[in-house]
């Protein structure tokens, strides 16, 4: 399997992102975040008590089942430091043991184990470079693998363990880097391109640096993700033109690249680098052969066990910007490519085959939850493989897809190591990672549905009711918009770190409604198209419908509903505070508020123009009625901003043109700037200064003196 960290696409945000460090003055004025230093750890919800619970990953299973490597993500915070830190641990599939396997200052992640199951590879940059290390599981120091010049970006190793195969960026050439030591490097918009591409090399077992690579594809078009063929022959591989994020969405095709054999070479007995290197005429120019191309957009290509068939995911006969993932099968030798059934989403994240190459398994979200899929060759309907109120991470899967490891979690419950059989739904926990974290009570978390405002839908949300709730009880009722506007709130745990820290509102005695309106994934394509040339409408009326039902359970209380969100969800709430004057206060993080100079600066403009059906040139007026800034007139509700200062998604200057328009009508208004920041903080202390701040914003203009949980006769 490809080794490799999928970055986030689209405006949805991932959970670890945050605010701006505090200076002594804020700090002094911020008084329910002075109470909060009062309290121990444990004893209730805080910011610092969410850093406690670690990000868990599965890497990988080891051949024969018996083990499971997994990552461990903490952040590191004494001093001056602010940043993450990941290593790598290794366990029994019984969970009868587990041991830290990586150490040292420099993060080592991606684990992988080798075909024979004696060794374990991983990434890390302790060599300078990131490059591929491994180290034997029965004992002996890790040595460095790969010695790319410009570091490893993914890996795999080949099925029979002789050969191992990365993708790396293109190095400068040598007359941009005299032109940079010269202060000569003037930069070309969407031009002078670094691509990536595959090399391959021998993962020989003499514990050394491999004696050389050579590169499997080279030419203008950039590598998105490979897989070996069965027989280590081929690798087949998604691309596109260029690097860029934007064109992924409207442009992939899939092909595969054939190595040259020298004849009577063994393929997978030798054990040192001499016989490895045998496999693979290392001075030979490999042919490329197209295997899928056409207008949509192909990615995630999979061989099949026995070789005969590429799965992959495709957007059909044209590109799909909002969203569109079907699974395709083709035969590997070229030919007619085929659509299977659909599956939940039409979302499809294509993770490998069942044992037998019947069916192809893919992950989901599935309304709240996420889930194993198989969608069988047959054309027959998709089944779901697990279930359960919860959501699945990874999976890694055993050679064989008998067995796999995945991380499960629900909203009360953090992220653990599980097994289970792939065709029978047993999980079995295997790690314990957060058993020394304390676990204070928690707001109990309950999914709820109602009817959109138009009929056309049924909505889900998820409302986190106030530590210590009782029923009868009105709070104050903040509405927590996400991402996307493709993004999905999930029945994830509800105590880890995140840019809203679900708990800690909670411990403050608000409860919080999270929504997937029209447009979330996990609902189908009509739902996720359905808010197509329509934002700000029938999104926000899903919205305010789910609010008026927590106030209808007799929840949340109507005179005092707040509103947040990050992304699109601040799109939303620049949008809502336009449309309604019924929240005391809102946060808008990372929002939009003027389409025409979003599309024109974002690096992602044709998920834009896809979500507005046109151009902005050919239709000014569906751009001015869907952007806040066209409606600033009408907003009265105290607003804060808050954005990132090296955003490229969601540019800096969209929080600071609805700054400056709040400003200047008057209305209620802060800017807080995120320094080093892109689309979300990726620093442990910004993220933790977040939600004390819009507590403190939220408290500030809530009614004077209302208690935070009242009774319905008002006591």
């Amino acid at each position: 399997m490809y080794r490799k960290l999928i970055p986030i696409l689209l405006l949805a945000v991932p959970c670890s992102v945050a605010a701006q460090e505090h200076d002594a003055a804020t700090h002094q004025e911020m008084g329910h975040e002075a109470e909060h230093q009062e309290v121990e750890l444990g004893e209730a919800w805080t910011p610092e008590l969410a850093m406690e619970f670690r990000g868990v990953s599965v890497g990988a299973i080891s051949p024969d089942g018996d083990l499971v490597a997994y990552v461990i993500r903490e952040p590191l915070m004494d001093g001056e430091e602010s940043t993450y830190r990941s290593h790598i641990w290794v366990a029994s599939a019984d969970g009868a043991w587990s041991r830290q396997f990586t150490r040292g200052e420099q993060s080592a992640s991606n684990p992988s184990f080798s075909p024979d199951g004696r060794y374990l590879a991983f990434t890390t940059s302790r060599s300078g470079k990131n490059q591929v290390w491994a180290i034997p599981l029965q004992g002996g120091e890790a040595f460095q693998v790969t010695d790319a010049p410009e570091g490893v970006g993914g890996y795999a190793i080949s099925p029979d363990g002789s050969h191992i195969a990365f993708t790396m960026t293109d190095p400068e050439s040598e007359e941009t880097k005299t032109a940079k030591k010269e202060k000569r490097d003037v930069i070309v918009a969407d031009a002078d391109f670094r691509f990536t591409h595959i090399w391959v090399g021998p993962f020989g077992h003499s514990e050394g640096i491999q004696a050389h690579s050579h590169p499997l594809t080279s030419g203008d078009f950039t590598v998105a993700g490979f897989d070996w063929s069965p027989d280590g022959q081929s690798v087949v591989f998604a691309h596109r033109p260029d690097p860029r994020i934007n064109t992924g969405m409207i442009s992939g095709d899939i092909s595969i690249v054939t190595m040259a054999h020298e004849e009577g070479a063994e393929t997978g007995e030798g054990e040192g680098d001499e016989e490895a290197e045998g496999m693979v005429d290392m001075d030979h120019t490999f042919p490329i052969r197209p295997l899928v191309t056409g207008a949509g957009v192909e990615g995630n290509p999979r061989f099949s066990p026995d070789g005969r068939f590429v799965a992959f995911s495709s957007s059909g006969d044209q590109a799909e910007p909002v969203g569109l993932g079907d699974v395709y099968v083709v035969p590997a030798e070229g030919g007619d490519s085929r659509k299977l059934a659909n599956t939940h989403d039409r979302s499809a994240g294509i993770v490998g085959w069942t044992g037998d190459g019947s069916a192809v398994l893919v992950v989901e979200t599935m309304g709240t939850t996420r889930h194993l899929q198989a969608v069988p060759l047959s054309g027959e309907p998709a089944r779901a493989l697990t279930s359960g109120a919860g959501v699945m991470g990874g999976p890694a899967f055993t050679p064989g897809m008998d067995r796999m490891a995945f991380t499960w979690q629900t909203s009360d419950s953090p992220p653990e190591v599980f097994v289970s059989s792939v065709e029978d739904w047993e999980p079995s926990r295997v790690t314990d990672v957060h058993a020394d974290v304390p676990m204070p009570e928690m707001g109990r978390t309950e999914l709820l549905t109602w009817r959109s405002q138009d009929g056309r839908f049924e909505i889900e949300g998820l409302l986190t009711y106030p530590v210590g709730w009782e029923p009868g009880q009105q709070v104050p009722l903040i509405l927590n918009v996400h991402g996307g506007p493709a993004g999905a709130f999930t029945q994830s745990f509800t105590g880890s770190p995140s840019i809203y820290m679900i708990q800690t509102f909670a411990q403050e005695g608000y409860a919080v409604l999270r929504p997937n309106p029209r447009g979330s994934t996990g609902y189908g394509m009509e739902f996720r198209h359905a808010n197509v040339r329509d934002w700000g409408y029938g999104d926000m009326d899903d919205l305010m419908a789910g609010v008026d039902h927590v106030i209808e359970m007799g929840v949340g209380d109507p005179d005092r509903l707040l509103l947040m969100g990050w992304s699109y969800g601040g799109y939303m709430t620049s949008f809502a505070v336009t449309r309604t004057d019924r929240f005391k206060a809102a946060s808008m993080g990372a929002g939009l508020p003027n389409l025409i100079s979003m599309v024109t600066t974002t690096d992602i403009q044709d998920y834009l123009a896809a979500h507005l059906d046109s151009e902005f040139w050919e239709d000014y007026e569906a751009y001015e009625r869907h952007s806040a800034m066209y409606r600033i007139a009408n907003v009265t509700t105290p607003t804060q901003v808050i954005h990132g200062a090296n955003d490229l998604r969601v540019p800096f200057t969209q929080g600071q043109e609805f700054y400056r328009a709040l400003q200047r009508r008057g209305v209620p208004t802060e800017m807080l700037i995120l320094p080093r920041t892109p689309h979300g903080p990726r620093e442990p202390k910004l993220l933790m200064e977040v939600t004390p701040r819009i507590l403190t914003w939220f408290e500030k203009y809530l009614p004077d003196g209302s208690p935070r949980i009242t009774t319905q006769d008002g006591s």
